[in-house]
């Protein structure tokens, strides 16, 4: 692991291995690791056809009442859930509802199984997939619609650097200067690495001989 404070790395194999009993492991990423913000673990069984998932629910009193997301990592998993059988080879994954019980055995040796969960409802979206809805717009050149969805988003982000910068530009493409300065100079303010990405964006090539759009990104 890292010693660093800003990021930390571990060898997933290497630590299920270290922790396998009989063949089977549970590797807590989360503690290992230092996460506050989801949860996260590894499971391991090095046998095909052997148990990599204990059969739960998670409305038990142990558990964090999660939705859980299953990828495998390594190897290849048959999961029954809700008493159906469901087939999760390398490179997949499954989503489970809490409610549904679930277990799984691995299908070939050394299969390795991350698990990520989340209580539904608590997700914090960043402003960036909040704008999301923006860019089917943009993309057909409907630049009124574009500005109106990136509006929407400061019901979620209010007061969002990268949410102004989007309406500013959103409004520049409308020939809406004051609006769209009004925007940039927020976002800028806020924000003042956009003065960069500002200057060289074709989105606002209306403004770019405008005074006041070269006094905010100088």
């Amino acid at each position: 692991m890292s010693t660093t404070t800003t990021y930390s790395t571990i060898s997933l194999d290497e630590a299920a291995r270290e922790a396998a009993k009989d063949g089977r492991a549970f590797v807590r990423l989360r503690r290992k690791l230092g996460i506050t913000s989801f949860g996260v673990n590894a499971l391991y069984q090095a046998a095909a056809g052997e148990r990599v998932v204990g059969e739960h629910h998670e409305l038990n009193p142990g558990a964090g009442g999660h939705e859980e997301l299953y990828a495998v990592v390594s190897g290849g998993a048959r999961f029954t859930i809700d008493g159906d059988d469901v087939d999760v080879p390398l490179g997949s994954v499954v989503v489970i509802a809490p409610q549904s019980t679930r277990s799984a055995v691995a299908t070939e040796p050394e299969t390795l199984v991350l698990v990520v969960g989340g209580r539904p409802g608590e997700y914090a979206m960043g402003a960036g997939e909040a704008l999301a809805p923006m860019f089917e717009h943009y993309n057909e050149q409907d630049y009124a619609g574009a500005l109106e969805k990136a509006k929407a988003a400061f019901e979620t982000h209010p007061g969002n650097a990268l949410v102004f910068y989007n309406v500013a530009c959103m409004a520049s493409l409308l020939g809406h200067a004051d609006e769209a300065l009004a925007a940039l100079e927020e976002s800028v303010t806020k924000w003042p690495a956009y003065k960069e990405l500002a200057a060289g964006d074709d989105d606002f090539a209306s403004l770019r001989e405008d005074e006041r759009f070269q006094a905010l990104i100088a």
